[in-house]
């Protein structure tokens, strides 16, 4: 018998999709992704891009409390296996302590955890092809299972581009992020100076909102002039606090365990010398790509590969039953509440189009 609806992804879209659809009785079956390699790498795992945070301060109802609160709201929210995840934040060498607010794992799981509350059933796995041409709809998993669904929700978010250093993978959540909206006013950035990489538009927003907290912002372009439009290149080479690196390319980020990112090394695209810069901390601006290569060209999408929604302040695809929720439909905002926002939408509305089919 085909499921009611299927949820694709894990992330905040995905998990308020499946607490409302679960709450509105509809048993939704939700993939959360495979905890594998390749999406280890990707940074396509389960619980999303908010997974891969540090401290979450801008998500609201989560004000910094107590690691030792903290701790025990995971022990009691949680399932042991659960929590075991979850447990060197609060134990051993690495634990935290004091303030502070919850982090992106954290979240993620609690989440999750109220998805599953009320009744939402979780595989881990990846949904790696999909027949849209007919209803019921057919999708397949990486391990080899068929699945029949009525509606769809896509939630599969949009991953991060990153440089591919090594040295910038190490310091991945401990200087080095892709967000400076998300990161940009913890301890780290404050007072000190970071480095932005990137010339386009979304490179120049992160810089200028970084220069609320940092001493500093090196902006590392590869070229002798930005890709942003003008009005944006005025902001940034008119503000006494962003420092463009011309003809530059990061070539290591510098650092320590103990201390994360303390520097970043240029390599020149204009043969000259190699150059160190102190930076506590480093923001990749370069672009984010949406994961939806798994639907197989059946969902409209813009020039960036981000889904369009057919109607107007709806979730709704062009395919009518389908419909998407969260960063893989969002080049603009990003952000945890606004996917959080369009996944409650999209259970909403998945919900109505059901009632109206006779099958709720």
């Amino acid at each position: 018998m085909p499921e009611r609806v299927v949820i694709v992804g894990s992330g905040p879209a995905g998990w308020a999709a499946a607490t409302y659809t679960a709450r509105a009785q509809l048993q939704p079956l939700v993939f959360e992704g495979a905890v594998s390699e390749e999406n280890r790498l990707r940074g396509t795992l389960p619980l999303g891009q908010l997974a891969l945070t540090t401290e979450v301060e801008n998500y609201p109802t989560w004000p910094a409390a107590s690691s030792e609160a903290l701790a025990a709201f995971a022990k009691s929210a949680l399932a042991p296996e659960r929590y075991q995840g979850l447990a060197h934040f609060y134990e051993g060498k690495s634990a935290h302590n004091g303030q502070r607010a919850a982090t992106g794992p954290e979240l993620m799981e609690f989440a999750r955890q109220q998805a599953v509350n009320f009744g939402a059933r979780i595989v881990t796995d990846d949904i790696v092809k999909v027949d849209f041409s007919g209803r019921p709809f057919r999708l397949w998993s990486s391990e080899g299972s068929e699945i029949e669904a009525h509606a769809v929700i896509i939630a599969t978010g949009a991953r991060a581009n990153y440089l591919g250093l090594p040295s910038e993978e190490r310091f991945k959540n401990n200087g080095v992020s892709a967000c400076a909206v998300c990161d940009g006013a913890l301890p780290r950035f404050r007072n000190r100076p970071v480095v932005v990489v990137g010339g386009g538009d979304s490179a120049i927003e992160e810089a200028t909102y970084l220069t609320k907290f940092a001493s500093i912002v090196h902006l590392v372009h590869r070229r002798d002039q930005l890709r942003a439009s003008k009005i944006m290149q005025q902001r940034a080479l008119n503000h006494p606090k962003i420092k463009p690196q011309w003809n530059r390319v990061v070539d290591e980020v510098l650092g320590s365990d103990t201390d994360g990112v303390t520097g970043v090394r240029l390599a020149s695209t204009a043969d000259a010398a190699p150059l160190e810069l102190e930076a506590s901390g480093m923001v990749v601006a370069i672009g984010h790509t949406p994961n939806v290569d798994f639907l197989g060209g059946q969902i409209t999408t813009d020039a960036k590969g981000y889904i369009v929604y057919s109607r107007p302040h709806r979730t709704y695809t062009n395919v009518e039953g389908v419909f998407a929720a969260g960063d893989v439909a969002d080049s603009h905002y990003r952000q945890a509440i606004t996917a959080a926002g369009t996944g409650c939408m999209a259970a909403l509305d998945a919900e109505r189009w059901l009632a109206e089919q006779g099958l709720t």
